[in-house]
Order: C-alpha cells, then structure tokens, then sequence
C-alpha cells in the first residue's frame, strides 16, 4: 500500500470539487424542473469553472512540489502553459 499523497493545496481543490458539485446539483434539478436552458446553460458554465480552476490548482501546486525544477522560470511557464490543458 503506497502512502497517502497530500498536499497543503489538496484543501482547497477538494473545496472547489465541492462547489462544482453543487451546481452541478443545481442543473440536475433546474432541468428536472423545467428552466429556461440560458439558466440551464450559466450553471453548467459555473460548473466546469469550477472544475477548471480546480484542475488547475493541482497542476500548479504539482508543478510547484512534485516536478524538480530547478530554473524558477521554468516553472512559471510551466504553469502558464498549464492554463491551455
């Protein structure tokens, strides 16, 4: 059994997964419920936002803790280009 891989950032992201899942509960009902689809359609949009931006803080805090990168610069770039993933 391989030892649990926590980081200071996981927090947050389990945060922010939490928060998708709430609007993701919201288009569930909204579209059992009959909404117009632009309401529909904002929710989904915060939805994968949300997971987005938490997709992003684990590549970023991965970037920062797991990859050996020695140049600084690297690094940044690294994070920038994540942005497109």
């Amino acid at each position: 059994m391989t030892k649990p891989h926590i980081h200071a950032s996981h927090p947050k992201v389990v945060s922010r997964l939490k928060r998708a899942e709430g609007h993701l509960r919201s288009v569930i009902a909204m579209i059992e419920d009959g909404r117009p689809c632009l309401e529909v359609a904002q929710q989904l949009q915060a939805v994968e936002s949300a997971i987005r931006n938490a997709k992003q803080a684990l590549i970023h805090d991965h970037i920062d803790h797991c990859l050996i990168v020695d140049d600084p610069q690297t690094s940044e770039e690294l994070k920038t280009i994540s942005r497109y993933l």
